[in-house]
């Protein structure tokens, strides 16, 4: 039997808050896309197809290392104020490793990380 491992993503287009609810975290893992604002500037350069594409990418990367860490979850919280989150839960949904994989989606504003943890605990005490 899979142990329960319980996770909250906050989430945008370039940044995840990764809260594991099994472990005393104070403060969130982090991941940050590629895709900086150095990057569009510098691809921005050259032509919006060229700039679309990289982002296209390195944004396709992003939703794969999350992916990895939510590969070892047996529940997600996907939250943020974002559609990242409803992006990469149709990715998960598309992608038969994630089967055994229950996640949520839910909306939410910006938020410090006390919120995010509040948010997250709040969300699994129901379950």
């Amino acid at each position: 039997m899979k142990t329960l491992v319980q996770i909250g993503i906050w989430m945008d287009h370039h940044t995840a808050h990764i809260w594991d609810v099994s472990s005393n975290q104070t403060e969130p893992a982090k991941l940050q896309s590629t895709f900086t604002q150095e990057v569009k500037e510098e691809s921005g350069n050259k032509t919006e197809h060229v700039m679309h594409n990289k982002e296209q990418n390195m944004q396709t990367a992003f939703y794969k290392d999350l992916g990895e860490v939510i590969s070892n979850a047996t529940h997600v919280l996907l939250f943020g104020p974002t559609d990242a989150k409803t992006e990469l839960a149709n990715l998960l949904k598309a992608d038969s490793h994630f089967d055994s994989v229950h996640n949520n989606v839910k909306s939410s504003d910006k938020m410090t990380s006390n919120q995010e943890h509040a948010f997250v605990k709040e969300h699994f005490s129901k379950k």
